[in-house]
């Protein structure tokens, strides 16, 4: 923890030498709504680190009906945070995406399923219906489909897809046998609506070979022919880095308290448990 401290109070010496400096413009476009794995995002923010680093910061929600590339093609974003196989499959379509910098270097995303449906490895899928992802998001899930030799087209012998929005409610009211999760966000949703761990069954792309890289920032390239914008965005990348240090380092603090005997009562409470443990997996991902 005194490494990370250490870190930050480095950057921001370096981010101060800016500070006297006109405030730059800067957008950036999220992948996903507000939420734990943007928190460095709005640290750098709300400790000023951004203005330090003299930039006007933008930062803009996503959600399951927003695409980032689509976003920053049509001029509305200077950056974006996107998945590597979204950003490939942009590219290919003619958005020259270029990654500046990786947030995350371990997936977290899962399948997760009711136990109840007698799923128990991925074979079992033939023929189920599953919560996926758009926008960008399905590109993992298809190439584990490929791997398994399953069209997710419906088709016997195949699996039925169903396009999952921001909650959990396809798995709770039972309208698919899994959904899309992430290890510190959906999956502690389902925990939180009172279903047992014992009661799911989570397949974790990592172990099934199909990761990719995810949360990564990303420009276009002719952007990054202009040196002003290279400069801009080389101090908001710095800025951000500050951020996200201090938001590991507070998660990691919250984590050792609780483990230790200040936080054993509060973490009595299951909810209370629960967020001890969506910030551990969050904090894995970014270590």
């Amino acid at each position: 923890m005194k490494k990370s401290l250490a870190m930050v109070t480095g950057l921001a010496l370096g981010l101060s030498l800016s500070s006297a400096q006109a405030a730059d413009p800067v957008t950036v476009q999220l992948k996903w709504v507000a939420q734990a794995q943007f928190a460095g995002y709005f640290v750098a923010k709300d400790k000023g680190f951004y203005k330090d680093a003299g930039l006007d910061v933008t930062i803009k929600a996503g959600g399951p009906d927003v695409a980032p590339p689509q976003v920053i093609a049509g001029g509305g974003a200077d950056v974006i945070v996107d998945w590597m196989p979204s950003a490939l499959a942009s590219r290919e379509k003619g958005v020259p995406l270029v990654n500046i910098s990786q947030t995350f270097k371990k997936s977290g995303l899962e399948l997760t399923c009711r136990a109840e449906t007698g799923i128990k490895k991925p074979t079992d899928l033939k023929g189920r219906t599953l919560g996926v992802w758009y926008g960008g998001n399905e590109y993992p899930f298809l190439s584990w489909m490929s791997k398994l030799g399953y069209k997710p087209d419906g088709s016997p012998g195949g699996v039925k897809v169903i396009k999952q929005g921001f909650n959990v409610d396809p798995l709770l009211q039972k309208q698919a046998d899994c959904i899309s999760t992430m290890t510190y966000n959906e999956y502690w949703q389902i925990i939180d609506a009172g279903v047992k761990p014992a009661d799911l069954i989570v397949f974790k792309y990592e172990d099934e070979g199909v990761a990719t890289l995810e949360d990564g920032l990303y420009t276009l390239d002719a952007k990054l022919k202009d040196p002003a914008m290279v400069d801009k965005l080389a101090r908001f990348v710095r800025a951000l880095r500050m951020g996200l240090v201090i938001a590991v380092v507070v998660a990691r603090s919250d984590i050792d308290e609780a483990d230790g005997g200040i936080g054993r009562e509060r973490t009595s409470c299951p909810q209370r448990r629960a967020e001890r443990q969506r910030r551990a997996a969050l904090q894995k991902m970014s270590s």
